[in-house]
């Protein structure tokens, strides 16, 4: 007897464990998510200007920012939890809309901080085009959707989550012990800013794409596994 497509591709088995290394994956990253957030918080509680230090003048602005961030972080892990069952469909297209009500309130706090920020301009500018590839990224996706492109909507919205989480991966770079020895500190953080974004963005195309060439890779083999099969006739 000939092997059927599925006992040669096993597609059950890899869809299962792509869905139990997708959840370890999420169920991690919102551990490190929380914890940001409660770092965040536990730093500028106490509303004083000895807190917020050169933030204090434009508290208002670091307030929006930051509403507007810890918004879309925690709809962002939502997101990625009902984007595939239907019966989340209606939850997901919602918290999608609040998720992007949440980029735009942090980018417009973003834009305030930058206008009014003493620090240099190679800093600023860094600043500038980490809200710049939020927005762009995020306003592909949504362009995408309305037009009922769903895969590519998937992979723009995973790349704005990519940025969204530009200011966690700073702070763990930043925290990196030698890391602020590089060069002077406003080159460095002007990198980071850079980095924190950037490079997460590249590994995601590398690892999408290398992703797409073994599906490829694997449905070759099966499809000459299935000819052969046939070529060798029944068992």
């Amino acid at each position: 007897m000939s092997p059927s497509r599925e006992e040669v591709a096993s597609p059950q088995g890899q869809s299962l464990l792509t869905r139990v290394l997708l959840a370890l994956a999420l169920i991690a990253l919102a551990a490190w998510c929380v914890d940001f957030l409660i770092s965040v918080h536990a730093k500028y509680r106490h509303v004083a200007p000895a807190t917020y230090t050169m933030f204090w003048t434009r508290r208002a602005w670091l307030w929006t920012h930051l509403a507007g961030g810890t918004l879309a972080i925690v709809l962002g892990l939502v997101q990625f939890l009902t984007q595939w069952p239907r019966a989340f469909s209606r939850v997901h297209r919602w918290t999608g809309r609040g998720y992007l009500a949440g980029i735009l309130i942090a980018s417009t706090g973003a834009v305030g901080l930058i206008a009014t920020s003493p620090a240099p301009f190679a800093i600023r500018m860094a600043f500038a085009a980490t809200a710049w590839a939020w927005l762009s990224t995020s306003l592909i996706g949504l362009v995408a959707i309305r037009r009922g492109q769903v895969q590519k909507h998937r992979r723009w919205m995973t790349r704005a989550w990519l940025v969204t989480l530009a200011p966690i991966t700073f702070r763990l770079v930043i925290h990196t012990p030698g890391v602020m020895t590089l060069a002077d500190p406003p080159d460095v953080i002007a990198m980071m800013l850079w980095v924190s974004w950037a490079l997460p963005l590249l590994l995601f195309e590398i690892g999408r794409r290398s992703w797409a060439l073994w599906h490829r890779r694997r449905a070759g083999q099966a499809q000459a596994g299935l000819s052969r099969a046939a070529d060798a006739g029944p068992v």
